[in-house]
């Protein structure tokens, strides 16, 4: 995958502020080394638990709902949690790896090259009312009334994608082009910036198809700003894993083991509302996940020979 050195210039100064960010502001009011009642503890070592989020969806949504999450979770661990909204996928790769986030939401395949560069380990992710672990799927929309009937038929039309590095918005549509026998120079395909605003794209008549997932798909038709009925799916990933919710490696056992505690013991009330964005339906509470819960994007990542450098 080639990118733009403009585009290379733009994450590697998103990175930075986001880290100069980090190191100087903190929503904590304890002191470092202190919970938040000024005493000593292994589950708030620095004085405030640093979280990061993917930006999968406007930070303005996702920033009230995964502020609730944060407040539930500084509560159970006696420790301010200080929640950010990162720039893009590689910042907060970033972040973790230089020792500025202690927990991260990585995407499905963000995560894995969160493993690689930053020792992440997941801890939970975003289960169902039954207690499984909930899934989404990638896809690729076309208009209702588009000749393009599925992947093979692609050649010769654009297609946008939503931002390099993500699951469903890069990795495993270039790999359906791929896996259907095509070349990705066969497809005019261009970057959105985002899964919405590929989605926009699409509805704005400015590409002849988009990836859309699930959740976005999800998101849109509760907020009336797509109409499926006047568009058509041509192409649907199996099953993904749902986003994991990581902690840093470095970090200590008893801290890993007390945060995960802590997120299991979260009430579906303080999830839900993140699980709306992730197509949760019906929303239960956090699930336990490993890193073999994600081996199928590990090796995703190595069959489209992706790096950390990709993202």
């Amino acid at each position: 995958m080639h990118r733009s050195r403009t585009g290379q210039a733009t994450s590697v100064l998103a990175a930075a502020l986001l880290l100069g960010a980090l190191s100087a502001c903190s929503t904590g009011t304890a002191d470092a080394g202190t919970s938040a009642d000024g005493a000593e503890s292994a589950t708030c070592p620095n004085g405030v638990i640093r979280f990061g989020i993917e930006p999968y969806e406007d930070p303005a949504k996702l920033e009230p709902a995964y502020q609730h999450l944060a407040d539930a979770l500084s509560e159970k661990l006696d420790c301010p949690v200080d929640l950010t909204i990162v720039e893009d996928y590689s910042a907060e790769v970033l972040a973790m790896e230089n020792g500025k986030l202690e927990l991260a939401q990585f995407g499905p395949l963000g995560f894995v090259f969160a493993s690689e560069r930053a020792d992440a380990e997941p801890l939970a992710s975003f289960g169902l009312a039954d207690g499984s672990l909930s899934s989404y799927t990638a896809g690729i929309w076309v208009p209702a009334d588009s000749p393009v009937q599925s992947i093979e038929d692609l050649p010769g039309h654009s297609l946008a994608l939503g931002s390099t590095g993500s699951t469903s918005g890069d990795a495993l549509p270039r790999f359906a082009i791929l896996d259907a026998g095509l070349a990705e120079t066969d497809v005019e395909i261009t970057y959105a910036g985002g899964h919405p605003e590929a989605l926009l794209a699409l509805t704005n008549g400015q590409v002849d198809a988009a990836q859309i997932n699930s959740q976005t798909l999800a998101t849109a038709e509760r907020e009336g700003t797509f109409d499926s009925s006047a568009f058509r799916q041509v192409w649907e990933s199996d099953p993904v894993p749902n986003d994991p919710i990581t902690v840093a490696g470095s970090q200590s056992q008893e801290f890993k083991d007390a945060v995960r505690e802590a997120l299991l013991t979260l009430d579906t009330a303080d999830v839900e509302a993140i699980g709306a964005f992730l197509d949760v339906d019906p929303a239960g509470p956090l699930v336990e996940v490993d890193v073999d819960t994600y081996q199928p994007l590990f090796d995703l990542a190595k069959t489209l020979k992706l790096t950390a450098d990709d993202v």
